[in-house]
């Protein structure tokens, strides 16, 4: 097919007009083409819509012949010569004289849109606070609606657990003065102390491997503000099993409702952050 030069690009206020004669209806239209936003395939169906006698419209490359994808920027397209074909006309484009300042031109685009954005979040940034306080304060008021039953029955196991644990506490100090009263009893009164002096060592000796024995289990020294709370911890967790109370699912919540506290801070103070690096800055 012999190329026709039907098409032609030209500038006007700053964009490209691709005028074409349309094939149903001998009639020239002009189609004007913001070139960082339109693609190859939005200008396509632009020019179908436009006369509904096309059936297929593609473009191609002049040098390769490859097509043209419909991704394509109409930017990039109009740096090069190229070809359109529309039904089975084939049209050559020769590419507009300032196709080659489009880049500049995007680049000061680029800029006006930056600055734009700019401006919009800084008039929007005090309704964007007020809208991102609100939903922190309804995460905040659901969580502890979680929690208020959560919380009311992890005291009452705790007070239980704490309980117990005092007691067992208790009662090692009674049979610890138990022993003590027993072995000075049999080495006053009943026995002598030759007699008594092998059995306290085995007593020694048998406590010390018990502590041992601790140490084999827990892989922890025998301390004991360590053991009441190990001793704490199993009360807890098996009487929570016992009333089914979800230790995870209580955690998961007291940790959100942290993270929550935390952003509502910061989201109320946004300036406190900045003002140590703003005076580092001053004084330098």
């Amino acid at each position: 097919l012999s190329p026709l030069p039907e098409v032609t690009v030209s500038y006007r206020y700053g964009l490209p007009v691709v005028t074409l004669t349309l094939p149903t209806r001998g009639e020239r239209c002009q189609f004007t083409i913001k070139p960082m936003v339109a693609t190859v395939g939005a200008f396509l169906q632009d020019v179908q819509r436009e006369d509904k006698g096309i059936e297929k419209a593609e473009v191609f490359d002049l040098q390769d012949g490859s097509k043209v994808s419909d991704a394509t920027l109409m930017e990039v397209l109009l740096m090069n010569d190229f070809k359109l074909v529309i039904n089975s006309k084939t049209y050559r484009v020769s590419a507009p004289k300032k196709g080659k300042l489009s880049s500049e031109h995007a680049t000061e685009m680029e800029d006006v849109k930056s600055l734009v954005h700019r401006l919009f979040v800084a008039i929007h940034i005090e309704e964007h606070q007020v809208r991102k306080e609100r939903e922190l304060l309804q995460k905040l008021e659901y969580l502890k609606e979680q929690l208020l039953p959560l919380e009311q029955m992890k005291d009452r196991i705790a007070d239980s657990a704490d309980a117990k644990t005092s007691r067992l506490l208790w009662v090692g100090l009674a049979l610890m003065s138990t022993q003590g009263g027993a072995l000075a009893w049999l080495t006053w009164w009943v026995y002598s102390w030759d007699i008594m002096e092998p059995v306290t060592y085995f007593i020694t000796y048998g406590s010390a491997m018990a502590f041992y024995a601790y140490f084999v289990l827990t892989k922890q020294d025998y301390l004991y503000p360590h053991a009441k709370d190990r001793q704490f911890l199993h009360y807890f967790y098996g009487k929570s099993r016992r009333q089914r109370f979800d230790v995870q699912r209580y955690n998961q919540l007291k940790e959100e409702l942290a993270e929550a506290e935390e952003s509502l801070r910061r989201l109320r103070q946004p300036l406190q952050l900045r003002l140590p690096i703003q005076q580092i800055n001053d004084k330098d």
